[in-house]
């Protein structure tokens, strides 16, 4: 009789489970550091989802040091990306002159993408490749934001 019970048991717990994965998650964008000793400022995995009203999430990086907002990037929506000198509260328009990348849209070839930007006047590089998912109405990336020059130890 106990193990019919630990069956019935195991059998909803299943059920349970099948049927929170069928549930649709909220399509926030993420960023997910990788980041562990190494010389870059930020790497990980990005994701730009579709959000309820159709549009794709944006995430806001903010670079600052000792107080002062040296720059932001911008990640997203989809395949657009920013990065401009100082920070501000107000969203910038990616076409705005101030965007340093240009181009700012990074472009789709047979299923693949990479991009690499260089940024001598805040002294940066920044990649972006295209990474592929799980989940169609997402995009992720993986990201690697990093001192242009190599500092010396």
């Amino acid at each position: 009789m106990r193990c019919a019970s630990a069956r019935h048991a195991w059998r909803l717990t299943s059920v349970f489970a099948f049927a929170v994965l069928l549930v649709p998650g909220t399509a926030a964008p993420q960023f997910t550091s990788f980041t562990h000793g190494t010389r870059s400022i930020l790497e990980g995995n990005w994701q730009s989802c579709r959000e309820s009203d159709g549009r794709y999430g944006e995430r806001v990086y903010d670079h600052v040091v000792r107080g002062v907002g040296r720059f932001e990037v911008h990640l997203g929506p989809k395949r657009d990306f920013a990065i401009f000198k100082g920070v501000q509260d107000e969203h910038r328009d990616h076409d705005s002159p101030e965007n340093l990348l240009k181009p700012h849209n990074v472009e789709l070839e047979a299923g693949r993408a990479k991009h690499r930007w260089e940024i001598p006047s805040l002294n940066l590089a920044f990649t972006v490749t295209l990474a592929g998912g799980s989940r169609m109405e997402c995009e992720s990336w993986f990201i690697v934001l990093e001192p242009l020059e190599k500092t010396s130890h």
